[in-house]
């Protein structure tokens, strides 16, 4: 049996300490951790990495506590439209889905378009179309409301103002969440889902469902979910580009993910971080921020939840 791991992210940004109650900073780790054991129960059984990761996004996008699913910010025309994408190290088929609303949880949406269609992403009315032909049952905006993130929204409402779940105008850093894993066949997966930014417009899209950006995964690298802010890391392509210098440089993981969060993006302006497997079961979770919720947990004892450096 090889080695086999999961990582966890919930978001990155300025997640400043002092401006963190002990409850809130208590609820966020146990609800990462909740995630974190349910994936790592499922590779513990021989389950596959893609299986992990979803499981692993899906307990996040239940939670509240994060931009994604349950927990999405509020767009500027008050609703939410929500964005995921999930690859497969093995075979390097993927899955995404963009600018849905009503779906409880966009991951598994994402899977199914991987698996049941012969494409790799949908957008909008096109992928609620498809979640109605496989009967998603579509939830009501109640579902969604979280009076925090209608405060976020209230405050930038009717301006050209967006913000970024990390932004630092405010105590908001909620942010996309992820999962990579690798199980014990030494096949990884990676998975990424956002409720994107508060008060966006015009249909904007981040990084999340992106291949290549802000989601990548292949055996002979790496796998990779993406934080941050969205714009740079499509312009970075930072998951591939992760992978790239694993394959091109012969860079180990830690080292790849370094130099693309510490050294890369920062060089065009961005920010963020993320999480990264090889099919080795190595892990690397670096962030330029002040902070980023994260876990990992591996076949080797080692586990880890964090929220700041």
């Amino acid at each position: 049996m090889k080695n086999f791991s999961i990582a966890i992210h919930g978001g990155a940004g300025t997640l400043v300490k002092g401006m963190m109650t002990p409850k809130l900073e208590t609820q966020y780790k146990h609800d990462l951790k909740t995630a974190l054991d349910a994936a790592y129960t499922f590779l513990e059984k021989g389950r596959t990495a893609i299986e992990a990761v979803e499981v692993a996004v899906k307990f996040l996008e239940d939670s509240p506590l994060f931009n994604a699913g349950k927990g999405s910010v509020f767009t500027a025309t008050e609703s939410h439209e929500m964005d995921a994408s999930i690859m497969d190290g093995k075979t390097l088929n993927a899955g995404a889905v963009s600018l849905i609303t009503g779906i409880k949880n966009p991951i598994c949406l994402a899977r199914d378009v991987m698996e049941r269609s012969e494409h790799v992403f949908l957008a909008g009315e096109g992928a609620m179309q498809f979640a109605k032909e496989l009967s998603y049952e579509i939830e009501k905006p109640s579902y969604f409301y979280d009076e925090f993130r209608h405060k976020q929204w209230l405050e930038i409402k009717g301006t050209d103002s967006f913000q970024l779940d990390h932004s630092t105008k405010k105590d908001s850093k909620f942010g996309t969440v992820g999962a990579v894993a690798c199980d014990q066949e030494g096949n990884i997966a990676a998975a990424t889902s956002t409720g994107g930014m508060t008060n966006k417009k015009w249909g904007r899209v981040g990084d999340s469902p992106m291949i290549g950006a802000g989601n990548y995964a292949n055996n002979a690298t790496c796998a990779i979910s993406c934080t941050g802010s969205g714009e740079f890391f499509i312009r970075g392509v930072v998951a591939y580009d992760v992978s790239c210098l694993m394959e091109h440089r012969g860079m180990s993981l830690q080292e790849a993910s370094d130099e693309v969060i510490q050294k890369r993006i920062l060089s065009i302006g961005g920010d963020g971080g993320l999480i990264a497997v090889d099919a080795k079961g190595n892990i690397a979770m670096p962030f330029n921020t002040e902070g980023m919720y994260r876990a990992c947990k591996t076949s080797n004892g080692k586990e880890t939840i964090a929220i700041y450096k």
